[in-house]
């Protein structure tokens, strides 16, 4: 297929080319101010902003998602849970492009970080918050930024959409006790048999009409794409920079360890030994 001809495009624009103006392409480009002549800062730069990007498109499917499971429309929080599945995948996918790295390379810009981590980015935070993975002493970071810490503590406080979904569990009949349904949202659920068995009775119907096992099913891919990022971030850091201490003061290595040891909707996989 040809080219079109510039004779038949629409060139003239008053003001601002309609891309720019909607894609903020131009600002998107200036945000990059690499303060080393090291080519391999840019890489760290671009890929960090775009890890940044997908950390609010995979929050916002995950919101429409609770959304619509708070609705009882669970057929409805199927689209947006796939939607973040792929979107999981082209995040993790961002891994690829600092392969490269070597202590090396990291080391011939990584003073110029100073104390900044990846540790300190709220819409990460957020975003773990939302899957159910609270550590509310985190938020302490951005104390001194008030409207962020609000955000922060805002979503701390409500349920995550594995809590959504338990009360889903119960609105369809599973038996689920009140303590679990009624719980400081603050801290991290912890796992109970009840929403254990409700799963695995809940995957004893394989019925094309059994939207709570299709729901299941949405729900261990998201968990399943977050868990290989959290694993190729673990690899990129260790690649990058073995087991020194991380740049915001976290233990580095042992810190993503730990983070990786944390099962994102626990009961979904604890069932899987007693179907």
């Amino acid at each position: 297929m040809s080219e079109p001809s510039v004779d038949t495009l629409i060139v003239d624009f008053d003001g601002r080319v309609p891309y720019d103006r909607y894609v903020e392409a131009t600002t998107l480009h200036s945000l990059q101010r690499p303060r080393t002549d090291d080519p391999g800062e840019m890489s760290f730069l671009v890929v960090s902003q775009i890890m940044e990007l997908y950390f609010r498109l995979i929050d916002s499917e995950l919101h429409e998602a609770q959304r619509q499971l708070r609705a009882g429309e669970i057929w409805s929080s199927l689209a947006p849970l796939r939607r973040a599945a792929l979107h999981l995948e082209g995040l993790d996918a961002s891994w690829q492009s600092l392969r490269w790295m070597t202590p090396a390379d990291f080391n011939r810009f990584r003073a110029q970080l100073g104390d900044a981590s990846g540790m300190q980015s709220a819409m990460y935070r957020r975003l773990e918050f939302r899957l159910g993975l609270r550590t509310a002493s985190l938020i302490r970071l951005f104390k001194r930024d008030v409207a962020t810490h609000r955000e922060l503590l805002r979503s701390l406080e409500e349920p995550s959409i594995w809590d959504d979904t338990v009360a889903v569990l119960a609105a369809h009949g599973h038996e689920i006790p009140r303590a679990v349904l009624d719980r400081d949202f603050t801290l991290e659920h912890t796992p109970h048999p009840a929403v254990e068995a409700a799963w695995v009775a809940i995957y004893s119907d394989d019925g094309p009409d059994n939207h709570l096992r299709i729901l299941g099913e949405a729900l261990a891919e998201v968990a399943e794409r977050f868990g290989e990022w959290r694993y190729h971030h673990l690899s990129a850091v260790r690649r990058a920079m073995g087991a020194k201490p991380g740049t915001g003061g976290s233990s580095g290595i042992g810190w993503l360890e730990r983070s990786l040891a944390r099962a994102v909707f626990p009961e979904l996989w604890s069932a899987r030994t007693h179907m």
